[in-house]
């Protein structure tokens, strides 16, 4: 049988088990199984054990459940409120005012989330009642939250880059000190894109708050010490190699777990709360990983990733054009698929194309965080915009429309980071 028919079974097979509702893990597991008995001479079963046992005993992947945890800890505190008072005295002479707290408060809990999802809830919880109060445009408020809060992915650390190192067997560390420049990038553009808007529509922007002197300015910036405290314990570690990823993990749970308790906002019902939050949410990860896991085994043994490769090199595509089509690809496979599926997804099939194309997988990686970035805002599978719904009330549509600008925007990013890949690869070469 030859290979478009075998692709088209699997495909056909993977889409089957997604539609009748049978969890994603499951899903990969159950065509890799079917892929494996009938188009290779390898035992299912025993493929099937030894791969899901080597995955998810895999000492690299430890750092993911401690990032969940420590995320899922902070998400309890009263880290948001503390990052609004710090951050609202310094933006109120900026073009939109209090508007970029929504930026620069998922830039700084980004660095101690990891989780897009985590970023918007914890982060809305504060601005989206404060700017409402204020009388700020509520499309700019849902806009701007909805487009800074992906930033839980890129800016370290994040747990798609763990996904993605696992997967493609890059080191973690390299991948959380490579996002650091092209997440403070986006960062930017996002404010200046609320610059431009306010520029042009100065009407629409609430006048400022009372003005505070730069003492005291100074004063409310107290709030922010304990959450970069947190930002250094855990970047840090790893930039200087004191730590690796997995052991920068465990140093940020316990921070978090000091901050928790040095906010009066840790007891036995928030400890229990995050730590069975953490492990539902590592487990549906983990889930998956395993599943993909014996896919990629699977592929190998029909050999569709070789021969795919040996198709995508045959037709002479520019590495330019190449990646121009895996954004494209991905982009419409984050209408269907949540990100950490997407890589776990395709990586088999993906990685041996884009080692032949000679393009760097530590640049991959953050191309990839980006495109699921993207996927983060886009219907119907977009899961910052159900955080927002559920927060807002909105329609989805409606944060789906207002979100839209900051989806051209990391198309932009995306763009930059091709022409000047230093912006990746600098901080790494470094290390």
């Amino acid at each position: 049988m030859n290979d478009v028919l075998i692709t088209s079974l699997l495909i056909v097979s993977l889409f089957a088990l997604l539609g009748s509702g049978v969890w994603i893990g499951l899903t990969l597991a159950g065509v890799a199984w079917i892929g494996m008995e009938l188009f290779s001479t390898r035992s299912a079963g025993d493929a099937m054990a030894l791969t899901i046992w080597g995955s998810a005993s895999s000492w690299t992947l430890t750092a993911l459940p401690l990032f969940v945890w420590m995320g899922e800890i902070l998400f309890r505190t009263k880290l948001s409120e503390s990052m609004f008072r710090g951050l609202a005295p310094w933006v109120n002479a900026l073009p939109g005012r209090l508007l970029h707290t929504n930026i620069l408060g998922s830039t700084i809990f980004a660095a101690v989330s990891g989780s897009s999802a985590a970023t918007c809830a914890t982060i809305g919880k504060m601005s989206i009642p404060e700017l409402t109060k204020r009388g700020y445009p509520a499309d700019k408020i849902v806009g701007s939250l909805g487009g800074a809060s992906t930033l839980g992915l890129l800016i370290p650390p994040s747990i798609i880059m763990i996904v993605y190192g696992v997967a493609a067997e890059v080191s973690i560390a390299k991948l959380f000190v490579a996002g650091v420049i092209p997440g403070l990038m986006l960062a930017a553009l996002f404010s200046g894109y609320l610059v431009i808007w306010a520029l042009r529509h100065p009407d629409q922007v609430p006048v400022a708050d009372e003005r505070m002197s730069f003492g005291e300015k100074l004063r409310e910036s107290r709030h922010l010490i304990p959450v970069v405290l947190l930002i250094s314990g855990v970047i840090g570690s790893i930039y200087t190699g004191i730590a690796t990823a997995t052991e920068a993990a465990a140093v940020g749970v316990v921070g978090a777990l000091l901050l928790s308790a040095a906010q009066g906002s840790l007891n036995w019902a928030t400890f229990r709360e995050a730590l069975m939050g953490a492990t539902r949410l590592y487990c549906m990860i983990a889930l998956i990983l395993t599943g993909a896991a014996f896919l990629t085994l699977s592929m190998g043994y029909i050999g569709l990733p070789r021969h795919l490769a040996e198709y995508v090199t045959a037709l002479q595509l520019s590495p330019a054009v190449l990646i121009i089509a895996l954004a494209l690809f991905y982009m419409l496979l984050g209408c269907f698929l949540d990100g950490i599926s997407m890589i776990v997804l395709t990586m088999g099939v993906i990685l041996p194309t884009v080692t032949a194309a000679g393009i760097d997988l530590i640049w991959f990686g953050i191309f990839v965080v980006i495109v699921v970035e993207m996927a983060q805002i886009t219907p119907p599978v977009g899961f910052n915009l159900f955080v927002l719904q559920s927060m807002t009330q909105r329609e989805i549509t409606w944060i789906a429309r207002v979100c839209m600008p900051y989806f051209f925007i990391m198309a932009l990013a995306l763009a930059l980071l091709w022409w000047f890949p230093g912006l990746v690869t600098w901080l790494p070469s470094r290390m």
